[in-house]
């Protein structure tokens, strides 16, 4: 259905296209006819206006970035496009899962002691459910186990506390995997377009600066994408990185809040 669509899309724009060219067609003036009759016109002084040349736009950022990718050829320079898109959509989407994954830990830990003071285990296990991100869950798994003693409840917190930090890692090696990718295809790009320099110069059976600067400029230009490619990801991921830190840091120190405040419970 979407190749349909698709197909039906560029027929509309083709039938438009050709119509508009048909359309300028007939409503250029007929020259065809020659005019027999003869006029005489007296000579009117006409006044010259000299059009002063309107200086060249300067192209904006958007245009010479669209304008070298093209030069780069399509072959690789697609390619290290294609890892930047698919880099970004998953720093995009580990940025978006980690931010809902923050948690005011003090509050909850301030919640969670006043309902076991004063509402039972019950209240606190409604409460670490009904609080978004892996440190509630992480609380709750720990209240699950309470009646099956305190050296229970750590061993699930550190259990469950390690699954946590693996779905916050999750996706962050195919980052890194295409920061190393990026200047590699560029760096093969740049290779490949020296052998066609060369080629080229053969043919040609000179060497002209022409010939060899136009090939070398196509050569680095898949090099200076890839590593523009990468240094963009890089930014991502020392991000996503330093996030996953914060958040396992914190799941640590509250743990050890959690832990000696149910142990305190117990105690009652």
């Amino acid at each position: 259905m979407k190749k349909i669509i698709a197909l039906l899309t560029i027929a509309g724009v083709m039938t438009f296209g050709i119509s508009n060219i048909m359309f300028a067609q007939d409503t250029q003036p007929d020259t065809t006819a020659a005019d027999t009759t003869t006029v005489a016109v007296e000579p009117v002084e006409v006044e010259t206006v000299e059009m002063e040349a309107e200086p060249a736009k300067p192209q904006t950022f958007h245009e010479v970035l669209k304008e070298q990718f093209i030069q780069g050829g399509p072959e690789f320079m697609g390619i290290v496009l294609l890892t930047l898109i698919f880099g970004l959509a998953i720093s995009i989407e580990r940025i978006i899962y980690l931010t809902l994954s923050t948690t005011n830990t003090k509050k909850l830990l301030g919640n969670i002691e006043s309902a076991l003071n004063s509402d039972g285990l019950e209240k606190a296990k409604e409460i670490c459910r009904d609080t978004r991100g892996p440190v509630a869950s992480i609380f709750y798994q720990g209240l699950l186990r309470y009646d099956s003693g305190i050296d229970e409840v750590e061993k699930s917190i550190v259990s469950y506390g390690s699954v946590i930090t693996g779905r916050l890692e999750s996706g962050v090696s195919w980052i890194s995997l295409f920061i190393a990718l990026a200047p590699m295809l560029g760096f093969m790009g740049t290779v490949i377009g020296m052998i066609k320099a060369f080629d080229d110069i053969a043919a040609a059976g000179d060497i002209s600066p022409q010939i060899v600067a136009s090939g070398i400029k196509v050569a680095l230009l898949t090099t200076v994408f890839g590593l523009i490619v990468a240094i963009i990801l890089q930014i991502f991921y020392n991000y996503i990185v330093s996030k996953i830190d914060n958040l396992v840091n914190d799941m640590e120190d509250s743990s050890i809040s959690f832990i000696d405040i149910v142990n305190k419970y117990a105690k009652k």
